[in-house]
């Protein structure tokens, strides 16, 4: 976790406080269930509950774990000292993954509603100005090349539906993710009752897992990092597109650049879109956790811990870091300046070249073959390219198509704007 890439919210979620309070509430709702059952008495699941309100002492509890060199028996050993005699029905029949697992799931389940949240923002701010931009005309590229013109709002409605399908992966990730596993040394339930597991795991919004050997089962865990890998995919995208219109040369958006704010130590003119690159950097930050969750999948017999330091690191980093990046983008998308006259200014900067493709079709149902047609609408095409001629006249002037197509036929596909024909069914696609 880095603090300057970091919100307040989801990094209390994986705060080592946090982190007890969630250990106690699994103890206690545990002790509860076998209270229901009369395993042990319903006082001393009364007492236990009693520490509900305890301020965990984090220092204290490293320094059990010191000597214990166990962080869940340094847990209960401090928890212990608080509850006094009633302590021993504590984790009676469970093993500390049942605990680590569970909370670990429920932190995940926490850190993806905000996630969640985030994203149907980034929605809202997307929808909003694609429409603001619909019929705003600029050129698509191929390759980096001026390509055939579309619409800016466009643009942002791909980014839409991209980001709906990342809301959907989030949810279904969250949903595989929402287990816990109350079952016991191996998960066979030998010493503890399976009543136990729903028991907690209803108190706590989870749903058992099926069969958990003594751990809960990684793919869950490679399936929800892998979900949020591509939405930090698609954030750096959308990110890389504007970098891209920001280019000088190219001026089509820009981010806002507030007041006071500087771009360059060196050269006071600059206006960097700094934060596109950021986002940039965010997502691999993201991305890398993916690796490491599939390898954490195969795991030796019923458990090892050689996923335990990984998850460490990689559920609050990851989850941390694509809040981060959800909302930056959120407010990059919000206060994006668009240049509409530098659009119309790029898009005439070849001379009408991009109605090569308009001119072949036609020139195919004149009678020539795609080919013939293709070479001289090319030849045609690399005069303006090279001596920024127009278009258009290259193509009334060339002998070749005297007889095939009039002047006035070729003027009114230039006239033409084929683009904005399907705009709207598009939008109704995407927004409806």
């Amino acid at each position: 976790m880095v603090p300057r890439y970091s919100r307040p919210e989801m990094v209390e979620i994986w705060s080592q406080q946090n982190k007890f309070k969630i250990w106690f509430e699994i103890e206690a709702y545990a002790c509860e269930a076998m209270a229901e059952l009369k395993i042990i008495p319903k006082e001393a699941s009364k007492s236990i509950w009693k520490a509900k309100d305890l301020i965990f002492d984090v220092e204290k509890i490293d320094e059990i774990e010191k000597k214990t060199k166990h962080d869940i028996i340094a847990f209960l050993t401090f928890l212990g000292q608080h509850i006094g005699e009633n302590s021993r029905f504590l984790h009676q029949g469970m093993t500390s993954s049942d605990v680590l697992d569970t909370c670990f799931n429920i932190q995940l389940v926490r850190a993806s509603d905000i996630l969640i949240s985030e994203l149907k923002f980034l929605l809202a701010s997307l929808k909003k100005r694609a429409n603001e931009f619909k019929y705003v005309v600029c050129m698509g590229r191929s390759h980096g090349v001026h390509a055939e013109p579309t619409t800016f709002g466009l643009k942002l409605a791909q980014a839409y539906s991209e980001m709906s399908r990342n809301l959907k992966r989030l949810l279904l990730a969250q949903d595989e993710i929402r287990t816990g596993a109350i079952s016991g040394a191996v998960g066979n339930f030998a010493t503890i009752d399976p009543f136990v597991e729903q028991y907690v795991c209803d108190a706590l919004n989870l749903v058992p897992e099926p069969v958990s050997s003594q751990i809960i089962p990684r793919d869950r865990h490679a399936a929800f990092f892998s979900a949020l890998a591509i939405t930090a995919s698609s954030i750096e995208r959308v990110s890389i597109e504007i970098r891209h219109l920001q280019r000088t040369e190219v001026l089509e958006v820009e981010e806002f650049f507030s007041e006071g704010q500087k771009g360059s130590s060196a050269m006071p003119h600059k206006r960097n879109p700094v934060l596109s690159e950021n986002l940039s950097g965010l997502s691999r930050l993201v991305r890398m956790s993916v690796i490491p969750s599939l390898e954490n999948v195969a795991l030796w017999h019923e458990r090892d811990i050689s996923h335990s330091s990984v998850e460490r690191a990689i559920g609050p980093d990851t989850t941390i870091t694509l809040d981060f990046a959800l909302n930056r983008l959120t407010n990059v998308i919000e206060k994006l300046i668009v240049y509409p006259e530098n659009m119309a200014k790029n898009l005439n900067r070849f001379k009408g070249l991009f109605k090569s493709q308009t001119i072949l079709l036609e020139l195919t149902q004149k009678g020539l073959s795609r080919e013939k047609a293709y070479e001289v609408v090319q030849r045609n095409a690399m005069k303006t390219w090279m001596q920024g001629t127009e278009f258009i006249d290259e193509i009334k002037s060339d002998s070749e198509l005297s007889g095939i197509i009039s002047d006035k036929e070729i003027e009114d596909i230039f006239l033409k704007k084929p683009h904005l024909e399907h705009i709207d069914y598009i939008f109704e696609r995407v927004f409806d």
